[in-house]
């Protein structure tokens, strides 16, 4: 007799957590593929649909290949850059199909769901980012992002539509989450924009005392982000962290 209820439950805790998730397209360059990608995401639950410079804006094509996702559509916010289109989110995962050179932690979708749905929602926003159909993800942009995350297709032929990645990834998040996965009450990660100061401060300390030379910074910079971005701070952490750059910059001074 409890079934129906248990049932009504997970649904709702499924549907908390998709809340959590936003879908941000970057520099997309068909205004129909907008519209494709509303329908993806309603189809799966998703609703937080946001554009990064997009090259051209929604039109009557997007609203066409909405199907009827036209709310998701009309929800959706644009803006200018990447960093200010995920300064809210508390976790910003890349969606690329790159198989080497990324300096980023790298999962397969369904691996990434299971562990994204065990912090959910507890975790805060997260961010799915999702290239220009053409050439995807640039390094500058996966450097925004504190891990990846690759679909498992055919290697002779790995040719996806921009919204068929979006749906694949719209569904392993809803199987996931209406998998019931506990949440880990772990404290919730600090958002983009406070870890942005983070590492603008963590640069401007190690400049200051001579470890790194800003002629010649190298990889170094974008190892330490990775490296944060496996321990995910909290922002009181990220405060201490920057209470100790200040300190150190403080006894350095004459």
């Amino acid at each position: 007799m409890k079934e129906p209820q248990k049932s009504a439950e997970n649904s709702k805790t499924a549907a908390d957590a998709l809340d959590q998730l936003r879908v941000v397209l970057v520099r997309t360059q068909h205004p129909g593929n907008i519209g494709a990608t509303a329908r993806a995401m309603k189809t799966m639950g998703l609703s937080d649909l946001v554009l990064a410079a997009p090259q051209r804006p929604p039109d009557e094509r997007s609203v066409a290949m909405a199907s009827g996702a036209t709310d998701v559509l009309e929800g959706l916010r644009q803006f200018d850059s990447l960093a200010e289109a995920v300064a809210d989110c508390h976790r910003v995962v890349g969606v690329s199909a790159r198989r080497r050179g990324i300096s980023l932690d790298v999962h397969d979708a369904r691996a990434w769901a299971q562990q994204w749905s065990s912090d959910a929602p507890d975790a805060g926003r997260t961010a799915l980012v999702f290239g220009a159909e053409r050439t995807g993800l640039t390094n500058e942009e996966l450097a925004l992002c504190q891990s990846a995350v690759q679909i498992a297709a055919n290697p002779e032929y790995s040719s996806l539509n921009l919204s068929q990645a979006v749906q694949i990834l719209g569904y392993e998040s809803r199987m996931a989450a209406l998998g019931g996965v506990a949440g880990s009450h772990r404290p919730r990660p600090a958002d983009h924009a406070t870890m942005e100061g983070v590492y603008q401060h963590l640069e401007a300390m190690l400049v200051d005392v001579g470890f790194l030379d800003p002629n010649y910074p190298r990889h170094l910079m974008r190892r330490l982000r990775r490296l944060f971005a496996r321990a995910e701070p909290d922002k009181v952490e990220a405060n201490i962290l920057r209470g100790m750059f200040s300190a150190v910059q403080k006894a350095r001074r004459p």
